[in-house]
């Protein structure tokens, strides 16, 4: 059978051709994760000594290897006193940095003092730009803390009204951001939405901006946008300790086995040893030492993304292109064509989103759930849709993007029947 189908394709043909197809999380493809197999081989050439002679078999090291630390320096823009090289994964350190926060408080006020264990301040919230990332909303959730959610617009979430909410209310201790090509919707912060999530007023003294740098390597376009300095913004802002920034390797190397770091103050720093020194007497750094072996700078690392650029931004081409084939000039619909990241962002005309999954679903498509993106999964318009391009084949991405416009269609047409 042809992966191409023919324009004539309606959605009971396509339904028929029996297809298995995910789309549903941004997985790195296997090609993509062939990019690292050079991984293996420092596993036998890195060997096990960091370059000071710390033998990395054995405990210590709970910041990470030092060379490890100044990888993250360099590739974060901040100082390796200020890194800590820690697990394969950078929502393992955002659950473990609102947990501690919660158990424990975190350092606050001009003096650092340690402030007040969040759970210990009654009912907390922390705000949640949406659509945003499904993941993060499900730590608030498993963790009892109530979101409140902000819209997210094209310069990032709407800081007008962010502004509003953290001068009035001291139980809103925080807000996760993904500030380059946000997960779903691609769009990266504004230099002014960044200068005053800096700069603004809370009336938290313990407030945090939980910044997951998760995209800020994975361009889509040749000449991307530099990442923004947030440590250096909130110290010149005198808000030095205001953000924890985390990044990781995940999906440069492997998305199962790469290298995270988190960068902060001082204060922040080594509030963060203070706690992790008690669940652990130190990260793998065996793990550590392959991965400097392999990126070792800036520049290894760029060479290594444009190969991942190679790959995935055809899929990400092709999904456009079948959109603006069967999509374009439909009433209500619309979608975004990032410059990186993982997603697209559909968006459905008002209470179509949940009926085109159930469609995709019958024609053999695997979504994200409609109203992922949103806080307790609630799209209060159900009209958002988050598309994975990443994991399949390109011919697989191609056939996959007719299905989802097609059930689109379908689930509009059913509307249309309803309300006549």
């Amino acid at each position: 059978m042809s992966m191409t189908p023919s324009i004539d394709l309606n959605y009971e043909r396509f339904r028929a051709l029996g297809l298995r197809l995910d789309m549903s999380r941004g997985k790195p493809a296997p090609e993509q994760l062939d990019l690292s197999a050079a991984l293996f081989e420092a596993a036998d050439t890195a060997g096990f000594r960091a370059r000071d002679g710390f033998d990395c078999r054995n405990y210590g090291l709970g910041a990470g290897v030092p060379e490890a630390r100044e990888l993250g320096a360099e590739l974060l823009g901040v100082s390796a006193a200020q890194v800590v090289a820690a697990g394969n994964s950078s929502l393992e350190l955002m659950h473990d940095a609102f947990v501690f926060a919660l158990l424990h408080g975190v350092p606050s006020g001009e003096a650092g003092a340690q402030g007040a264990p969040w759970r210990a301040q009654g009912e907390i919230a922390f705000l949640c730009p949406a659509p945003g990332y499904d993941r993060h909303f499900a730590i608030c959730e498993a963790l009892g803390v109530r979101m409140i959610a902000v819209p997210m617009n094209d310069d990032g979430p709407d800081i007008d009204a962010v502004e509003a909410l953290v001068r009035d209310d001291a139980s809103i201790k925080g807000m996760w951001c993904v500030p380059h090509y946000s997960n779903p919707t691609g769009a990266t912060y504004s230099d002014d939405v960044v200068r005053r999530l800096a700069a603004m007023a809370t009336a938290a003294p313990d407030f945090r901006l939980f910044w997951d740098d998760a995209y800020r390597f994975h361009h889509l376009v040749e000449t991307p946008r530099a990442a923004h300095d947030m440590i250096a913004a909130c110290a010149a802002a005198g808000h030095a300790d205001r953000v924890l920034m985390f990044a990781s390797l995940s999906k440069v190397t492997y998305a199962g086995g790469g290298l995270a770091w988190l960068a902060a103050s001082p204060r922040n720093v080594a509030w963060w040893l203070r706690h992790t020194g008690v669940r652990s007497i130190g990260p793998d750094k065996l793990n550590q030492l392959r991965h400097v072996r392999f990126v070792r700078d800036r520049a290894t690392l760029d060479a290594l993304m444009a190969r991942h650029r190679a790959l995935l931004a055809p899929k990400f081409d092709a999904v456009d292109a079948v959109f603006r084939e069967r999509l374009a000039g439909v009433p209500q619909v619309s979608w975004n064509a990032p410059q990186g990241g993982y997603f697209i962002s559909l968006y459905a005309p008002p209470g179509c989103a949940r009926r085109t999954v159930e469609l995709a679903a019958e024609a053999g498509l695997v979504l994200t759930p409609a109203g992922a993106a949103f806080p307790y999964g609630v799209d209060p318009q159900d009209s958002h849709l988050r598309i994975a391009p990443s994991f399949p084949s390109l011919d697989e991405v191609r056939l996959a993007a007719h299905g989802i416009a097609l059930a689109l269609l379908r689930a509009v047409e059913e509307q249309g029947r309803r309300a006549a």
